[in-house]
């Protein structure tokens, strides 16, 4: 972390103590209103969950909401409709970030690295991610992930393409830093048990740590964000202020010193309250209606 970047975070924290809600969410309007570098994007309406088919009317309507504000969207999968989104948003303008959901399913990933070979032979993947917290998971071995991996960049040999995982990850596997182009670094302090005063500084850590393991490779954040409703973890707490107050100094700082973010997510969803508890349905900057919260 640079002296530079410590300054600019305690000016931001010191500022906080100073605002009031509205004060804060003046703020995360005029940041938004300005654009933001990425955010991870899915078309699940209430209701629908992995598995529903999603249509190109439903992924068009919620493309609209977000299309104003951000340069990049983040997918997850390519397949069940989902591969419809990265030539929806191309449509828009937006530069995408194509992901196919890996897991311990051999039949179901072939079908998403097949999709996903499609779409970037298409020219609708500006970046290519293989695979999600499928190591984090343990849902695949090391080795089971790297030959995806080499599969993808056989078959795409002009793609960038890494994987998506937690930031230590990175550092614990020096192998997949090798295979990977691109660095997919996911930072949440949240899941650490962060307290929000030091949340942001926690977060550049992670970020520092991804880098560092890189040796020069990019490095995007390919998930940061904050819930505003559930139960804390930790010293962790899910509201409306904290929520605000993490997007604020993300944004600021990865304006600042040129750090590319997929800030998690476009809008809440209700079907993640499984794994993650309660604050799964609450990590959206839209609402499950698309109102624009906060």
């Amino acid at each position: 972390m640079s002296f530079r970047s410590e300054k600019i975070l305690s000016l931001v924290g010191e500022d906080f103590h100073q605002k009031s809600s509205s004060d804060l969410s003046q703020m995360f309007r005029k940041i938004l209103a300005d654009g933001v570098h990425g955010i991870c994007f899915s078309a699940y309406k209430e209701g629908q969950a992995p598995g529903t088919i999603l249509s190109a009317a439903q992924i068009t309507e919620r493309i609209e909401v977000i299309k104003p504000f951000t340069k990049w969207v983040r997918t997850f999968s390519c397949t069940e409709g989902n591969e419809l989104i990265p030539a929806i948003a191309k449509a828009y303008g937006l530069k995408t970030m194509v992901g196919a959901w890996l897991s311990d399913d051999k039949e179901k990933n072939e079908e998403e690295i097949e999709a996903l070979i499609t779409l970037v032979k298409a020219g609708h993947a500006d970046l290519v991610a293989v695979g999600n917290e499928v190591l984090y998971r343990e849902e695949l071995t090391e080795e089971e992930l790297l030959d995806y991996i080499k599969q993808v960049k056989k078959a795409v040999p002009q793609a960038e393409v890494g994987y998506v995982d937690a930031y230590y990850e990175f550092v614990n596997r020096p192998a997949i830093v090798e295979a990977c182009d691109v660095i997919y670094a996911n930072c949440y302090p949240f899941w650490e048990g962060c307290h929000i005063d030091y949340s942001h500084v926690y977060m550049q850590n992670m970020y520092y740590q991804a880098l560092g393991a890189g040796k020069g490779k990019r490095v995007v954040i390919s998930e940061t964000g904050w819930p505003n409703v559930g139960t804390a973890f930790e010293a962790s707490v899910p509201n409306t202020e904290n929520a605000l107050r993490y997007f604020i100094n993300t944004q600021k700082w990865s304006k600042e010193e040129g750090i590319e973010v997929m800030y998690f997510s476009a809008f809440d969803e209700s079907w993640k309250v499984g794994a993650e508890g309660d604050v799964g349905a609450f990590w959206g900057l839209w609402d499950k209606d698309e109102n624009l919260k906060y």
